[in-house]
């Protein structure tokens, strides 16, 4: 599968990661975990506003939001330990490339896409399985935002 089919943030992301040794793929993505941003103060102290992703093996907690301005844009949110790399780590990949995009650009994004990250040998399939759960999750939320919207 090629990236065409995805947006442009997350196209560009998956180029990276596919222009990398298996090592420095790792690498990169323990950069993405860094790089994770912090649940903004209105989450933070309210854990039942969050979904915890249960098929990941670390616990990680996600929600989105709908903008409420014309643009539909959706925003991702992330609750993940520091002592999770990995999880946290494709965690920030999707923020990083879906964060901001419509419903339609997020709902179309092919669920196998982790595995264009060229980690499935670098990491246990346990692990992919919860990066594809979170991707999941995170389409699931967005197709009943828009049934309620």
């Amino acid at each position: 599968m090629t990236t065409q089919a995805l947006p442009s943030a997350l196209a560009a992301i998956v180029d990276d990661f596919q222009a990398l040794s298996e090592p420095e793929r790792l690498q990169l993505l323990l950069e993405f975990s860094e790089g994770l941003p912090e649940l903004p103060d209105r989450l933070k102290d309210h854990p039942e506003l969050l979904e915890q992703v249960v098929e990941c093996q670390s616990p990680l907690f996600l929600t989105i939001e709908t903008g409420n301005n014309d643009d539909g844009a959706v925003h991702l949110f992330f609750k993940a330990p520091a002592e999770a790399p990995t999880t946290r780590g494709f965690a920030g990949v999707l923020h990083e490339g879906l964060d901001g995009l419509t419903a339609d650009e997020i709902l179309a994004v092919p669920d196998d896409m982790p595995e264009l990250l060229g980690l499935t040998r670098a990491i246990t399939p346990l692990r992919m399985r919860g990066m594809t759960a979170m991707l999941g999750r995170i389409k699931r939320k967005v197709a009943a935002s828009r049934s309620q919207a």
